[in-house]
């Protein structure tokens, strides 16, 4: 058996009596050439170790294997472990390595044995945005992550300072990743077709990406001021020092998070770990 002989997808679903599962955000790509496209975006190499989340019936899967990576399937649903069985033994020997696990929970490293790994799925939707929170500020950086969402979300990952979308999400992304939306994909091309368009955004960690503590720091500022982004940053500041740290890092306090760029909410953490660790002085003193 190989790769060239398997059944096209919608055939290997139907002798398998499977559909996607809307309790876990399941959309089918069962289109090739938006696969392959999707795994040349990705810049794989031979022998590069991938993890893809959701594989369901595979058509991704198909697409990194033929790009010569090594590829590590997480899937939560165990209906589609006959189908997956059978594309890693169609896969050059180890080529596909499967879990069927929850991946909000696994340990990436784990499966890399402590390798550089890439991060390329059609994630489902319905946990998409977490899953990439994981990776931003998790133990585990991917080497690079090409990841489908949904429009919105994508848009939300790439937004520009001060536009609509532009938000904690974008902060974060931004502050640890080059992030750009590469690739649109209408909801045609998805079993069942979604309500929503869907886009693929490329992450490419960024060599100054900020340490765990101000990363940490990051999390709880953007988490307050854009949880109440209607107001000026020194009410929805207020509780994690308010005026004083916000002049501490160079910004107005009546400003809106919606307008402090990505640099800025890191000059607001790092005021907010210089204030802290004063404070921790004086109680030791």
């Amino acid at each position: 058996m190989s790769l060239e002989s398997l059944p096209p997808l919608r055939e290997a679903l139907a002798a398998h009596g499977l559909m996607a599962k809307k309790a876990f955000g399941q959309h089918f790509l069962l289109d090739l050439n938006i696969t392959r496209k999707i795994a040349r975006l990705a810049e794989l190499n031979p022998g590069d170790r991938v993890i893809e989340v959701g594989p369901g019936p595979g058509g991704l899967t198909r697409a990194l294997l033929e790009t010569g990576a090594h590829v590590t399937a997480i899937e939560k649903d165990q209906r589609f472990r006959p189908l997956l069985e059978d594309l890693a033994a169609a896969a050059s020997p180890g080529a596909l390595t499967l879990s069927f696990a929850d991946a909000l929970t696994v340990d990436e490293a784990a499966l890399m044995d402590g390798a550089p790994g890439h991060v390329v799925s059609n994630l489902p939707y319905n946990v998409g945005t977490a899953l990439l929170i994981k990776w931003l500020t998790g133990p585990w950086t991917p080497a690079s992550m090409t990841l489908m969402f949904q429009k919105e979300v994508a848009q939300r990952i790439a937004a520009p300072v001060d536009g609509d979308a532009y938000g904690r999400l974008a902060v974060i992304a931004q502050a640890t990743c080059e992030a750009q939306t590469v690739m649109d994909v209408p909801a045609r091309a998805f079993t069942p077709p979604p309500k929503v368009e869907s886009a693929v955004v490329r992450l490419m960690p960024r060599p100054d990406r900020p340490s765990p503590a101000r990363l940490d720091a990051l999390q709880k500022l953007t988490a307050a001021a854009f949880g109440q982004r209607r107001k000026m940053l020194r009410a929805s500041l207020k509780g994690l020092g308010g005026e004083g740290l916000i002049v501490a890092a160079g910004l107005d306090p009546q400003a809106r998070a919606e307008t402090i760029d990505v640099a800025g909410f890191l000059r607001l953490a790092d005021a907010w770990l210089a204030a802290r660790a004063r404070t921790a002085a004086g109680a030791v003193a």
